[in-house]
């Protein structure tokens, strides 16, 4: 059994050099400067187990169980005011948690006999990211592979536990991106649908479209270009090949960002630290280009859905350069020691 997807937040991006290994193509064997997504994945926690059974109207719950401990992280989730809240989330349930044991007993033999889909309750951990927010994001996870017996005992031993995204992922494999695009709020139609601005000396402005329609039918088609809103939309984005599974700097004596080629000793974070969201500290992920969303929002990588045997998604990545230079144009060094090497002693360093 094992889990299909996790959590994590976006960081920014950065760019790789890399020898391509793709035989046919024209770039084989040849260099290649790509642009990569860094995303920042501090380990998420388990907190519960849901079952589901297939009816004529889709799944439907057989049962749900929880975890004895849950953090103040994820009972924020229950509140919209943590500070005016009385906190009385899941008390009685933690209070009483030996006493039901046969109930829940019972509830692991409903799940194990009825259900054909099992699924576990995770939240991220915000408290290990520096982004001003306390309240956890949490998510189902659904579990394949094996019995409906082998899955509940591997669901069992998670609870409470940290799970890392190197369970969930492998280097060089390929994932599914999903996340809520970055906002625009209401856009009119030539940013929005990409229309042709109408002639200067329109009547009425030109950014519009000029005929929504015939007279009939009398009703403007689904078709045509109108004024609303713009991004924050739920996106999937398929078959995104993972470059690198990172470290997490505390762990890592030499650096997470060395590669066999570039053994200088760097972490990911760029000088000057990634534009709008800071230090990544702890593991990361490396995804070849773009992925949905602003920086700080919460992603979800799952597992792709069709089997990847193409030869581009068998190919084996082996990177030769990370960059790692200031990216709000502070120059090209790659770490503070080469910056300082070529600025010299500075009026700003000299003790008094």
């Amino acid at each position: 059994p094992h889990l299909t997807a996790f959590m994590a937040y976006k960081a920014g991006m950065t760019h790789i050099v890399r020898d391509l290994d793709r035989a046919g193509s024209k770039m084989h064997k040849k260099e290649v400067c790509e642009p990569v997504t860094i995303v920042d994945c501090p380990e998420m926690v388990v907190v519960g187990i849901v079952g589901y059974k297939p009816t004529a109207r889709g799944l439907r719950a057989v049962s749900t169980l929880w975890a004895q401990k849950l953090s103040d992280s994820m009972l924020r989730r229950y509140y919209k005011s943590w500070y005016a809240a009385k906190k009385k989330a899941f008390t009685k349930y933690t209070s009483k948690f030996e006493e039901n044991k046969e109930a829940r007993e019972t509830m692991y033999s409903r799940i194990e006999k009825n259900a054909t889909v099992l699924r576990v309750l995770a939240h991220t951990q915000p408290n290990k990211l520096k982004l001003g927010s306390k309240k956890a994001y949490v998510a189902e996870i659904q579990i394949n592979g094996g019995s409906m017996a082998d899955k509940l005992k591997f669901a069992q031993g998670l609870l409470e536990q940290q799970v890392t995204v190197g369970q969930v992922f492998k280097e060089s494999e390929r994932c599914d991106v999903i996340a809520v695009s970055k906002g625009h709020g209401m856009e009119g139609v030539t940013h929005r649908w990409g229309v042709s601005r109408l002639p200067r000396k329109s009547h009425r402005g030109l950014r519009k479209v000029a005929c929504i329609g015939a007279w009939h039918p009398s009703r403007v088609a689904y078709t045509v270009a109108r004024a609303g809103q713009n991004g924050f939309h739920h996106r999937t984005e398929l078959n995104k090949k993972i470059y690198k599974m990172g470290e997490a700097a505390a762990k890592c004596e030499k650096g997470n960002a060395t590669t066999s080629m570039d053994i200088t000793e760097k972490h990911i974070t760029p000088l000057g630290g990634f534009p709008h969201y800071g230090v990544v500290n702890n593991e990361y992920v490396m995804l070849k280009g773009s992925v949905p969303g602003p920086v700080k929002r919460v992603l979800t990588l799952r597992r792709p859905l069709a089997p990847q045997t193409s030869r581009a998604a068998q190919e084996q990545v082996n990177l030769k350069f990370i960059d790692t230079s200031s990216k709000q144009g502070h120059g090209h060094f790659q770490t503070q020691a080469e910056r300082a090497k070529f600025m010299g002693t500075r009026k700003k360093d000299i003790q008094n």
